[in-house]
């Protein structure tokens, strides 16, 4: 069967559109306890746009960490408990940062209206009602998060999303001005997921003329950003970049993602491993499954002087590669995608266990 894809209700794009923020939430203000609740990367406290966020007197906002952690059902649940218990139902949520973020905001939209643990509704389409409105404003660009159906958190048991339509946001603010000062090294490994997402949706599987569409102008977007003449960090390539993450975003959607995102989720869910930078490690070992994307990529590494560690497995237990290897060969969409309907035939934890002691 066909997917039968959900996209955004709206998006405004365009630098200073942060500011169309208040006439934006004004219609929704009125609903449920009718205060709005902000989700906010917790790098922008004390900082110029704190002061931008268009709060009023009976809003929440919530300036969250998540630079050493990726999102955790743990995390969705008390956010929701413990606005609940102090305000009750907010009439919106706002993300404000990069897809951690995007994904805290999705998912805790979505536990507002469901009963239990976030840890319950990990998986496809395990959602039994739709969240409260949610708005996402993404100050780094690459992840996708703006755009999938998908808030990705790491549980008791597996990492692995609430995956379904309601998860899609409702409004998306695409500011360029907000990604100008993204640090050199995460503006790199960022951008290099929208590049591996586009790499991956396209050999595989599911590949098809939608997808394709959005992952052929997303991966010439990345080329321009980051290889061909004229790339690196400017305000003309932040453009780009953000609107190469969400047609990077859409074009996986439509597709899936293969070899280097199931290995990903194995480096976070065992080692904490932030999940653009567990791509980029993985995807530089990679050659025999990507072999043009692989040689693209380290051009641009050698074009940007970005430093990848190697041999980062010698350091590792094996109880660890197997937990990891074992995250990632249950995660069968991925390999049925990257590999084919019969991957059981070649891919065995062992396997898997080898391609960790590459990275």
């Amino acid at each position: 069967m066909h997917k039968n894809f959900k996209n955004i209700d709206k998006t405004v794009f365009g630098r200073g559109s942060f500011d169309q923020m208040d006439a934006i939430l004004a219609e929704k203000r009125g609903e449920n306890n009718k205060f709005i609740l902000f989700i906010v990367d917790y790098y922008f406290k004390g900082k110029a746009l704190e002061k931008r966020i268009p709060a009023k007197p009976e809003d929440v906002v919530m300036f969250i960490d998540v630079d050493m952690y990726e999102p955790t059902t743990d995390q969705i649940d008390r956010i929701r408990d413990k606005v609940m218990a102090s305000n009750g139902l907010p009439a919106g949520i706002v993300g404000i940062g990069g897809g951690s973020i995007m994904d805290i905001a999705k998912a805790t939209s979505l536990m507002f209206t469901n009963e239990g643990s976030s840890a319950l509704y990990q998986g496809l389409n395990l959602i039994k009602k739709p969240g409260i409105y949610h708005l996402g404003v993404p100050t780094i660009s690459g992840t996708g998060a703006e755009c999938s159906m998908t808030a990705v958190l790491t549980g008791p048991v597996k990492k692995l999303g609430l995956k379904c339509d309601w998860t899609v946001f409702n409004q998306l603010i695409l500011d360029p001005d907000l990604i100008s000062t993204v640090p050199r090294n995460w503006w790199f490994y960022t951008g290099m997921d929208t590049f591996i997402h586009c790499v991956e949706a396209e050999n595989g599987t599911l590949k098809n003329t939608y997808s394709q569409a959005y992952g052929d102008q997303a991966l010439k977007l990345c080329q321009e950003v980051f290889i061909n003449e004229g790339c690196g960090q400017s305000p003309v390539n932040d453009e780009k970049l953000m609107v190469a993450s969400l047609m990077g975003g859409l074009s996986l959607t439509y597709s899936e993602v293969g070899v280097c995102h199931a290995l990903s989720y194995g480096l976070s869910k065992i080692l904490g491993t932030r999940h653009c930078y567990a791509n980029c490690i993985a995807f530089n070992h990679l050659a025999d499954y990507y072999p043009k994307g692989v040689k693209e990529f380290k051009a641009m590494i050698e074009k940007h002087h970005i430093d990848l560690p190697q041999n980062l497995s010698k350091d590792w237990t094996d109880k660890q590669i197997t937990d990891m290897a074992e995250v990632a060969y249950n995660l069968p969409h991925m390999w049925n995608h990257a590999i084919g309907a019969n991957w059981k035939d070649t891919i065995t934890i062992n396997l898997i266990k080898d391609l960790y002691k590459r990275l």
